[in-house]
């Protein structure tokens, strides 16, 4: 089978991971008391690790790589359509280089135990992708965005408790120490189907180590 048709599917997915993960971003998870420290792009967003590494897996780092590109294209263009500009720019801008390192570290770490280049590169690329994504799409220090492109997104920076201790926070920082731990514990769930699909997505003969 062709290499560009084989990973068509994890193209598609990732696309629809981050378009998702872009609009549910915008919307507090307001359950249990977590509408200031968590929202519902948290639960989605990690998917995309996992489809970046069983490519990663199958194919190897330049398969991995044409797949976070293609994604990074098509989920920049359905945000701007869908969310806002600047909440493109910034999921576009964290997506691309934080998929990039994940590339990176599991492909170093490939010949460890299983679990451990999956779970790895997640958690290091999920703390990369949390800074530069909320600090681009809500910080005040990134507002002439809103001018810039042409929209007023308004950021979050008025100040909140962090995490019920009375420490003043701005909402930004909130949501972004919120969703980091959420996306942490779905990367550790997102072993289990990793596991999972193993004995199915076996390294290709002719895996790239490009």
């Amino acid at each position: 089978m062709n290499r560009t048709i084989a990973i068509w599917p994890f193209m598609a997915a990732m696309a629809i991971i981050v378009v998702a993960s872009n609009i549910l971003v915008q919307y507090p998870f307001r359950h249990f008391g977590l509408g200031e420290i968590l929202t519902w792009g948290a639960f989605t967003y990690p998917i995309a690790f996992l489809v970046n590494d069983l490519c990663n897996r199958r194919f190897g780092p330049r398969a991995a790589r044409h797949v976070v590109l293609a994604g990074f294209v098509i989920a920049v263009i359905l945000s701007i359509w869908l969310a806002s500009p600047r909440i493109a720019l910034a999921s576009g801008s964290a997506f691309l280089f934080a998929q990039l390192l994940d590339v990176a570290v599991f492909h170093r770490l490939r010949g460890s135990a299983w679990w451990r280049a999956p779970l790895i590169s997640t958690l290091i690329g999920s703390a990369l992708d949390t800074v530069l994504f909320f600090s681009i799409a809500f910080a005040a220090h990134f507002a002439f965005l809103d001018t810039a492109l042409g929209r007023e997104d308004g950021s979050l920076a008025f100040p909140v408790s962090l995490f019920g201790t009375g420490i003043e926070a701005p909402l930004w920082l909130s949501l972004a120490l919120g969703d980091f731990v959420v996306k942490l514990l779905i990367g550790l769930v997102m072993l289990a189907p990793y596991g999972a699909l193993l004995t199915f997505l076996r390294p290709a003969h002719n895996l790239d180590q490009a």
